[in-house]
């Protein structure tokens, strides 16, 4: 079974489109864990425990691991083991590189923490991403529109009547199929968003910016319809409390994106 069919298979068994985001602040940790990383680890595997009865995917962001070096790398392997295996594993670092480096990345990701997706830029162009693609069976969100304000710099520069971010998926979408090719896209931009989901109605859309970024869910669902969508929720439902009421605040978020995230109604 392809990751691709994995998260419709398991969207359509739990009703839901919720990735719950994984991007963990040790500075923000809720009463009583201590400011340190072996508390940090308890957070998540406590998180985990709560949230996984609602959600399709985990997006584990790389870069609040990394910084803590060795140690930060070995809570990722540990916190992946707990993840039931029903549910699609997303490792959010944005990689891409030029041969035998690229192809170093995609070992680490695809073979080391048998990851079942990734976060690709593609800024380097199609060969930084074939590593990737050469693992049979993932599924490889690509960057397309992404939910931070400088997003415009780049992406919403025109060339001619397109954005460069049309070139960019034009050039994708001939070059991989849409079962191993997924686009992120922020819930920031919907107008974008229209825009990618009407040239790729058969893609996975990944979808960040809901809660803390201020993104439009609503009008999200409403112009994706029920085509294939996995929708990320990061620190509203991890840091949905400070104090020791965390563990129930956790899951009344939890509950409630996962009821908004529902394919059928």
């Amino acid at each position: 079974m392809t990751v691709f069919e994995k998260l419709l298979e398991l969207q359509k068994s739990k009703n839901t489109r919720l990735c719950v985001g994984l991007d963990p602040r040790v500075e923000q940790l809720p009463k009583p864990f201590k400011k340190n990383l072996k508390d940090l680890q308890k957070f998540l595997e406590t998180v985990i425990e709560i949230t996984h009865p609602f959600a399709c995917a985990y997006k584990i962001n790389f870069a609040f691991f990394e910084q803590f070096g060795y140690k930060g790398m070995r809570i990722i392997e540990n916190i992946k083991k707990i993840i039931p295996k029903e549910i699609v594993t997303i490792s959010d670092a944005k990689r891409s590189d030029i041969g035998s480096t690229a192809q170093a990345y995609a070992k680490s990701v695809y073979s080391y923490f048998d990851f079942d997706s990734i976060t690709l830029n593609p800024y380097l162009g199609i060969d930084s991403l074939l590593p990737f693609f050469e693992y049979e069976g993932r599924l490889n969100f690509v960057l397309i529109c992404t939910s931070n304000p400088g997003s415009a710099d780049f992406q919403k520069i025109k060339l001619g009547k397109k954005f460069f971010f049309e070139i960019v998926l034009e050039k994708l979408t001939s070059s991989f199929p849409s079962e191993t090719l997924g686009l992120v896209v922020g819930a920031t931009n919907p107008s974008e968003f229209r825009i990618v989901r009407q040239k790729c109605p058969q893609n996975f859309i990944l979808t960040p910016g809901i809660g803390a970024q201020g993104g439009n869910l609503d009008e999200i669902l409403r112009i994706n319809q029920n085509l294939p969508l996995v929708v990320n929720v990061s620190r509203d439902i991890i840091f949905a409390s400070s104090g020791e009421d965390f563990e129930k605040q956790i899951y009344n978020k939890a509950k409630y994106y996962s009821e908004q995230l529902r394919i059928t109604k």
